[in-house]
């Protein structure tokens, strides 16, 4: 949904006529709903659960790509804005799921390689939406075709949402019947009324090390969601007529980055080193964008598709392992509460970067812009290094493990109505 306006914004800016900076907020505008929306979906998935917070943002999702459906004219921007908004609202219920999914239905030595599988869904979303839009939607003159290929690209989206919201109502499930792990035993034997929503997010708003990875970790992928944003705009200005090849590079960009989250999340799962390797891919991530601004101006293509798969691998790679070093710094807070306040710090410096980095392209060219970027990937590592590593979901596993005996768990299971 965000890709299908960025990717191919040149053509969308004459279809429907409005200028670069108009169209950017239409890429933008799933960032701006974030902010607001995410505290009382966090408050929802407290009470009421997975599964109605899943069904919530397919449900927005399918709306606002129906209603985007009848938008494939010129003179109706307002309507393709307005579904836009509706899908963007989605994204609140969706983007900070992985990790709890991964906590609640996998085992100690499963859950980082599950959460970075749970983020992988989201990255081939972003990778069909680098690779698709300029094939369906080529850069004709005449209008009227033009706007035959931007409907089909609608129906096309809108009945891939249709399908997931249908497989959400009918295959989603709340949570296993047994806890896979001790934690998740004794979180599951905490009573509800002892549990205070505001207490917290209180309690994790006064966590240093957290707030440290907040900050870092919107730095990181602020500065990813620039550069996917205004990805179409670096190559059109020093390779023109290659919209195809821009969204092939943002492919690359987001396989590199798939393949870097599953082999992160298997690297945690072995070792447990959280804050070693996240500030590790953090400091490459800082290496890759150096070298991607460096050599994109050089006029040889396949060296940008070098470069932005090295970036993307990192960088994206870089998701996940966020999204699990918050959960071992939180424990026992709510692992959808912490990713939707890091998620949160994305959409902030998101749209910070976006927006700075496209007036600094506009007046200076890209490699300004993409040096601006830059500075903030070092303060973001900079400040990575000062995160204090205190893995409490793994010594609540260790200690329950070592306290509990046969008859707690099985009274555990009698409260819960297992047999």
């Amino acid at each position: 949904m965000w890709l299908q306006y960025s990717i191919i914004g040149n053509i969308f800016m004459r279809f429907y006529n409005v200028e670069a900076f108009v169209l950017d907020w239409l890429s933008l505008i799933y960032l701006l709903t974030y902010i607001p929306v995410i505290l009382p979906v966090l408050w929802l998935l407290d009470r009421r659960g997975i599964r109605e917070t899943v069904l919530i943002g397919a449900a927005f999702n399918c709306i606002g790509a129906w209603i985007k459906t009848g938008s494939a004219h010129p003179d109706l921007f307002y309507v393709t804005f307005f579904g836009q908004f509706v899908c963007s609202i989605s994204t609140v219920f969706i983007l900070e799921i992985p990790s709890y999914i991964a906590s609640v239905w996998f085992g100690e030595n499963e859950v980082s390689t599950a959460c970075c599988i749970g983020v992988l869904g989201n990255q081939l979303g972003v990778a069909i939406g680098f690779l698709l839009p300029p094939i369906l939607v080529p850069n004709v003159e005449d209008l009227d075709e033009l706007a035959h290929h931007i409907s089909i690209m609608f129906y096309i989206t809108a009945g891939v949402a249709t399908l997931l919201f249908i497989l959400v109502v009918f295959a989603f499930q709340e949570r296993p019947e047994l806890p896979p792990t001790q934690a998740q035993a004794v979180a599951r034997s905490i009573p509800p009324e002892q549990y205070s929503y505001t207490a917290s997010i209180l309690r994790l708003l006064r966590n240093k090390p957290f707030i440290l990875l907040i900050i870092s970790y919107g730095l990181n992928v602020g500065c990813f969601y620039a550069v996917g944003t205004l990805l179409n705009r670096m190559i059109i200005e020093h390779y023109p007529g290659e919209e195809v090849n821009a969204g092939r590079i943002g492919l690359t960009i987001v396989v590199a980055g798939m393949v870097g989250s599953l082999i992160c999340g298997l690297w945690l799962d072995r070792t447990k080193t959280y804050k070693q390797t996240t500030l590790v891919v953090y400091f490459m991530s800082l290496v890759g964008m150096i070298i991607y601004a460096a050599t994109l101006n050089l006029g040889h293509l396949w060296v940008v598709f070098i470069t932005a798969g090295a970036l993307g691998f990192f960088m994206t790679g870089y998701l996940p392992l966020g999204f699990e070093f918050a959960v071992e710094l939180t424990y026992p807070e709510c692992e959808g509460t912490s990713s939707g306040l890091l998620n949160c710090s994305a959409q902030v410096f998101g749209i910070i970067f976006t927006i700075s980095q496209g007036k600094i392209m506009d007046t200076y060219g890209t490699l300004a812009g993409n040096i601006f970027l830059c500075v903030f990937l070092l303060i973001g590592t900079v400040m990575t290094g000062f995160i204090k590593s205190e893995l409490r979901r793994q010594n609540a596993n260790r200690t329950a493990e070592a306290a509990v005996s046969p008859l707690s768990i099985l009274s555990l299971f009698e409260t819960q109505g297992l047999k």
